[in-house]
């Protein structure tokens, strides 16, 4: 078993997770950091529904993506098993980054630790990212994976 210890600073890890290559790479940064301080791990995925949408549409697509995450949450359960961690999933429907933040204030986390995609100049004028929301709205420390 690794060596864990106590931290005063990261005993609650938040992840944001959506199934990317990069969402998959701050699973395993938050994994790896907690092999070696004993913090509890949180893995939230938000589901962002069509706008605007039928009830018949909206049904169909929540399905799919609590379908899409549940697969992906059992490859994480089995990292975090392999690494000897807890780990806590949701899964949520909304707008990703509130849902990140709000979950953050709410379960007092520590640090966040989300992917971060690379987009143009344009798409970061117009919309803003998940992960730059994050970043300039969370009560605490944010990590992000490149």
């Amino acid at each position: 078993m690794p060596h864990r210890r106590q931290n005063p600073f990261f005993r609650k890890i938040l992840v944001g997770y959506d199934g990317s290559e990069l969402s998959e790479k701050a699973v395993d940064v938050a994994l790896s950091m907690s092999t070696c301080i004993d913090a509890k791990i949180m893995i939230l995925a938000v589901a962002r529904p069509p706008e605007p949408a039928t009830r018949v549409e909206l049904d169909a697509v929540l399905d799919d993506a609590r379908e899409h995450f549940e697969q992906g949450f059992v490859k994480v359960r089995e990292r975090a098993a392999n690494a000897e961690t807890e780990v806590e999933t949701f899964i949520e429907v909304g707008h990703p980054a509130e849902h990140l933040i709000h979950k953050a204030e709410t379960e007092h986390v520590d640090l966040i630790v989300v992917g971060r995609r690379g987009t143009s100049l344009v798409a970061k004028m117009m919309l803003g990212s998940i992960s730059e929301r994050v970043l300039r709205y969370a009560h605490c420390p944010v990590l992000l994976v490149k």
